[in-house]
């Protein structure tokens, strides 16, 4: 045990008295040179999906093409209703359609900044029709409705609210 101790000291004694061991290339404290101070970057723009590659039409097995928008105006607007909630207000809208068998209805906001400016809340009136013909039929069978709610946000800057169709509009000013 004396020898492998006397050994081991005379080992660390030599190692330690080497001045080359720190500026060789074996020394793990000299793989990196010393911080210098450099401009930052050009701000590079943040993409959280840099890794998930664009989506191709028709790439996956089960994947189907964009539905189309086939809906148009409804014929004529007959009622526009405005009923608060304690979250806003509910747009009622009941219309009739130029033909029977009209479906998806829905009422499709219109966002433009004169609308904004003026405080008005623009909606269209949108319908779909079967691709194959129908009836006229009467009225009664072919009016439509639709509602949508509407948040306080929105509807503190509103000053107007207007439903559009293809033959009229109908407008509710707030009081």
């Amino acid at each position: 045990m004396q020898k492998s101790l006397s050994l081991l000291m005379v080992a660390a004694l030599t190692l330690s008295a080497c001045n080359s061991w720190s500026d060789s290339r074996a020394n793990p404290s000299n793989w990196f040179g010393s911080s210098t101070s450099t401009p930052p970057p050009a701000e590079a723009a943040y993409d959280p999906d840099v890794l998930v590659p664009p989506e191709r039409e028709g790439s996956g097995l089960f994947s189907r093409p964009d539905p189309v928008d086939n809906s148009v105006p409804i014929a004529k607007v007959d009622e526009l209703r405005i009923n608060p909630t304690p979250s806003g207000a509910i747009i009622y809208v009941r219309g009739t359609a130029a033909r029977q068998g009209a479906y998806g209805a829905q009422l499709v906001r219109v966002e433009n900044a004169e609308n904004q400016k003026n405080g008005v809340l623009e909606f269209t009136f949108r319908v779909s029709y079967p691709s194959y013909a129908t009836n006229q039929g009467t009225e009664r069978s072919r009016a439509v409705s639709d509602a949508v709610n509407v948040s306080l946000d929105d509807l503190n800057n509103t000053r107007l609210v207007r439903v559009v169709g293809q033959q009229n509009a109908l407008e509710s000013r707030r009081r």
